[in-house]
């Protein structure tokens, strides 16, 4: 039963609590110990309980997890998230030094750069608004990213409610930092999944991807994931004039902010700087592999401006990657989605950049032969970008007479199949092998692997059917999954699916709505799903404006699955494969080349391909196009008053009127094409509001823009809204 007092003691927790995150994660001066922390949480979450009008969304113990989403939104960031342009060498940094005192002139300022540890972790960007956390997006492309705001609010060293002095908070404010698991939750982690019997997380910041990426924000909770600000996104204007400022004043809010950033006047202020962190950051509780240094000043930021993707006003300082020696065990033959055979070598375990390997790339057989890598030997290994450990070569004195040489497998290790290698002359030569590659299509190996690509957001886009989901069927033993069309099937087994460990009910009716939605993506999801060699997502949207359904396209001939290919041939080669030797008049692009398309078109001809095609239809899965263009509308389309057919298209910024994605699909059913990237062959900027450093590429570039309004004024009224 409630009592009087509850209401006060709810506030009073509210507080210690809120008191104690800020101790911990921005003042780093601990005020309580875990154990208490952990205890008065579950004091709180009791007497809220019995409280429910005292709600309250920036509540301490609305970090412990709540319940899952279903699926991730796409949303624009209101200022571009851009990549940082990384250097290596102390030369580097003079020149990068030397161009922005050009431009800044004047003598040096004892503030002029800001050096602060770049943090291995995941960018995100934190919006506030009046105060309140309002979302959390992922960097995605610069532009857009998905929203983790259901994961960010379980990290304790993000504030849901900014504590600003004197009760004054901006109307908006975006913080832009690093998430990452801290090195000792990632040991914690690996030993408790070690004690269930699971695989390890193989590094932190993958971790952390992945953590961020889940539907269900208790594994996020669980995982306490760190925060780390460094840097601005939107904010109001007269916030903050510079970098220590803007850090400063989020600091004094509650924001987790870097104790190691320092400033520097020149040139040999900041190697100093990077010197001396490279010495102090492996005592940190987070993985780091470089600095950033940026100039300080906002004003002189923006009058240093950007490039097609960088700041000029920040570089990034990257460490030389780590390296260790270990002894190599065993090599593992791993089958991907398209029979690709890859070599992973199994070591004795040692600590590398903060983790722990065991395991590492070989890349290809071809390497292997190359520096003659044996088991038994002792290996140098290294991280690429300190993520991918990868087999540098062999301490060839340190070589054992015992050693033994790596023998490439003649069969498919999964299913005994044929194997093919390439290129050919790798038969006499192995040191030439690029690929090992097993034909079978019905390989089990292929099958787990292609079955969790076609699943995939960007190809079928199942909602909670994912890698583990997968596997966890596959594993029962109950539910045959062991091809596409028996996803479309898993209605039948919805019982015994509820009986799964770890998948409750409503986690299968999200499955089975995001399967039964799944159905109808039609042919170009289809195909971009299925794994078929030189078949992507661009390519199979374009055979999708080409042909009607997947029927019409495998009764294609193989010409007509290049027509733009076919047009630079010989006319004796035109003649051989079409029977005229006359060029085609205006011919749609496909996506396939002289050298793709006959493999497309044979596996389309396959047995396996036409029991796919059968089996998909039967259980009711579109094969027709949505994106198909009839040759009588596409002879329209490129007519002299179409502004957008045969023409490329970029966009940037915030548009009030379309998503993205719709926006794309719609240009490109009027035969435009869109790209991601400003170049010489863009004929068309389209920039909405806040639009970036791809507009100033534009205009550096003189290519034309068109705001919204005009875009709007060019549509067809049947793509207008409205």
């Amino acid at each position: 039963m409630a009592k009087a007092h509850e209401p006060a003691r709810i506030a009073e927790l509210r507080a210690m609590l809120t008191r104690a995150n800020r101790a911990y994660y921005v003042d780093a001066d601990p005020i309580m110990s875990d154990t208490e922390f952990d205890r008065l949480l579950v004091e709180l979450a009791e007497l809220e309980a019995r409280h429910p009008d005292l709600a309250d969304p920036a509540s301490p113990t609305v970090r412990v997890g709540g319940e899952p989403i279903e699926g991730f939104v796409t949303r624009h960031h209101a200022v571009p998230m851009m990549s940082i342009d990384n250097t290596y060498n102390e030369g580097e940094v003079r020149a990068w030094v030397e161009r922005v005192s050009r431009v800044l002139k004047g003598k040096p300022e004892p503030d002029r750069f800001v050096c602060d540890p770049k943090v291995d972790g995941v960018a995100v960007s934190l919006r506030y608004e009046k105060g309140e956390l309002a979302c959390a997006l992922t960097r995605g492309d610069g532009t857009s990213g998905d929203d983790v705001t259901h994961a960010a609010r379980t990290v304790r060293a993000i504030p849901l409610r900014l504590d600003a002095p004197g009760g004054q908070v901006p109307d908006v404010l975006e913080v832009r930092g690093e998430l990452f698991i801290p090195l000792s939750q990632f040991a914690r982690i690996n030993r408790e999944r070690a004690e269930a019997g699971e695989a390890p997380l193989m590094n932190p910041r993958n971790a952390t991807a992945g953590t961020i990426k889940m539907l269900d924000p208790s594994v996020a909770a669980d995982r306490k994931l760190g925060f780390v600000a460094h840097g601005r996104g939107e904010m109001d204007d007269g916030f903050a004039d510079s970098f220590t400022e803007f850090m400063g004043k989020i600091r004094a809010m509650g924001v987790a902010v870097s104790p190691m950033a320092s400033a520097a006047r020149d040139a040999d202020g900041v190697l100093e700087a990077i010197e001396k962190f490279n010495a102090d950051r492996h005592d940190l509780d987070y993985l780091t592999d470089g600095m950033v240094v940026r100039v300080n000043r906002f004003e002189q930021q923006k009058l240093l401006g950007y490039t097609s993707k960088s700041p000029r006003w920040a570089i990034a300082y990257k460490y030389a990657a780590e390296r260790a020696q270990t002894v190599l065990l065993g090599v593992e033959h791993q089958v991907g989605k398209t029979g690709k055979i890859t070599p992973r070598a199994t070591m004795e375990p040692v600590l590398l950049a903060g983790t722990t390997v065991r395991h590492a790339t070989l890349h290809n057989y071809g390497q292997v032969a190359q520096k003659d890598i044996r088991i038994g030997d002792t290996v140098e290994i290294e991280k690429a970008g300190e993520i991918i450990p990868y087999v540098l070569g062999v301490v060839a004195s340190a070589r054992s007479k015992d050693s033994k040489k790596i023998v490439p497998p003649a069969t498919c290790p999964a299913c005994k199949g044929v194997v093919e290698v390439e290129p050919a002359e790798a038969q006499d030569d192995p040191r030439l092998e690029t690929t090992r590659r097993c034909v079978n299509p019905e390989c089990p190996a292929q099958v787990r692997e292609k079955l969790v690509w076609f699943v995939g957001r960007r190809q079928m886009d199942i909602d909670g059917l994912g890698e583990k989901t997968i596997d966890l069927i596959r594993q029962s033993g109950t539910i045959p999954l062991d091809h596409f069309a028996d996803i479309f099937l898993l209605h039948e087994h919805e019982g015994a699916l509820k009986e799964l460990e770890s998948l409750g009910e409503k986690s299968v009716r999200v499955m089975l709505e995001g399967i039964e939605q799944a159905k109808d993506r039609g042919m170009a999801r289809v195909l971009a799903g299925l794994g078929i060699r030189h078949v992507g997502e661009s390519t199979a949207k374009a055979l999708a404006r080409v042909f009607p359904s997947v029927d019409a396209l495998i009764e294609a001939p193989v010409w007509q699955l290049m027509p733009t290919a076919l047009n630079s041939m010989s006319q004796a080669e035109r003649l051989r494969l079409t029977g005229t030797a006359e060029k085609l008049q205006d011919p749609p692009d496909t996506g396939l080349g002289a050298l793709t398309a006959p493999v497309v078109h044979a596996y389309l001809h396959s047995d396996a391909a036409r029991e796919t095609f059968d089996r998909l239809r039967a259980v009711g899965v579109d094969l027709t196009s949505k994106e198909y263009i009839d040759p009588a509308h596409r002879e329209s389309l490129a007519s002299a008053d179409n502004p957008f057919a045969g023409r490329t298209f970029v966009m940037t910024g915030s548009l009030e009127t379309f998503e993205r994605g719709s926006l794309k699909d719609i240009l490109e059913g009027l035969g435009a094409k869109v790209s991601g990237s400003v170049s010489k062959n863009t004929n068309v900027v389209i920039a909405g509001e806040k639009a970036g450093s791809k507009l100033d590429k534009a205009r550096e570039l003189g290519v034309e823009v068109w705001d919204e309004a005009r875009l709007l004024s060019e549509l067809p009224p049947e793509h207008r809204p409205g």
